[in-house]
């Protein structure tokens, strides 16, 4: 039986799905941003691991602020690399990808509020230590009993000991317990190492060959956000 849920936040409540460097990619076309598709991924990949290990974002930061230090360490790793990027331009991402995801929470929060109201709901993220600030600006964070955000904690994912977290808060078991994500790699198979259910909101990795065309043991798989509550009581 249910009694508990670990929620997923970065691609799985504020995509619906899409990995955020799909996001962003689309974003950067959108606004002729120079570069090849390759490039930006190598940018996309230095810029997390910027945000990740350096102390750039502040605890008072809304996801505005995040979107636009992201992609301002893409493209200071882009400009160093050979590319001619327009500084202007980062704003104008950053404001395209903040609606976008505004616009997705909205969507997500009648279902986000139902399950809430059935059961406790604890977010796991890999997040930069302002996670908390970003729930408040989306309207979000009372939907959430707990948060366990791995800039705060000192545990990333795919380590299953963030989800371990997450299990020991809600109080429960781990087969009493479903995870909730978009990513197999850093949810899924963390969540079945601890015994959880799994539901896995497939809709477009950045890698499909390693995200989408594999075996996959989660319990269910989804394909929008908003399914999860009937698919939530299937489970038990």
């Amino acid at each position: 039986m249910i009694k508990g849920i670990l929620l997923d936040y970065g691609g799985t409540i504020d995509t619906n799905g899409l990995h955020w460097a799909n996001v962003l990619w689309e974003s950067y076309q959108h606004n002729e941003v120079g570069v090849d598709r390759e490039a930006f991924a190598k940018a996309y990949t230095f810029g997390e691991r910027a945000l990740a290990l350096k102390p750039i974002i502040k605890p008072h930061h809304v996801f505005y602020d995040v979107l636009f230090l992201k992609v301002e360490q893409q493209f200071s790793f882009l400009r160093e690399n050979g590319f001619e990027v327009d500084d202007q331009k980062i704003e104008a991402i950053a404001k395209e990808c903040n609606d976008f995801a505004h616009t997705t929470v909205k969507k997500a929060t009648p279902a986000l509020a139902e399950l809430a109201a059935q059961y406790p709901v604890v977010m796991v993220s890999n997040f930069y230590g302002n996670i908390k600030n970003v729930l408040q600006d989306f309207g979000i964070a009372n939907y959430f009993q707990e948060v366990v955000e791995s800039a705060v904690v000192g545990v990333r994912k795919p380590d299953p000991q963030i989800y371990q977290l997450g299990i020991d808060l809600l109080g429960f078991s781990p087969d009493e317990c479903v995870v909730v994500g978009d990513s197999y790699s850093k949810d899924i198979q963390p969540a079945k190492t601890l015994g959880c259910r799994a539901v896995w909101l497939n809709v477009k990795g950045w890698d499909e060959k390693s995200e989408l065309q594999r075996d996959s043991d989660a319990d269910i798989e989804i394909t929008d956000f908003t399914q999860i509550v009937n698919i939530i009581k299937e489970l038990g």
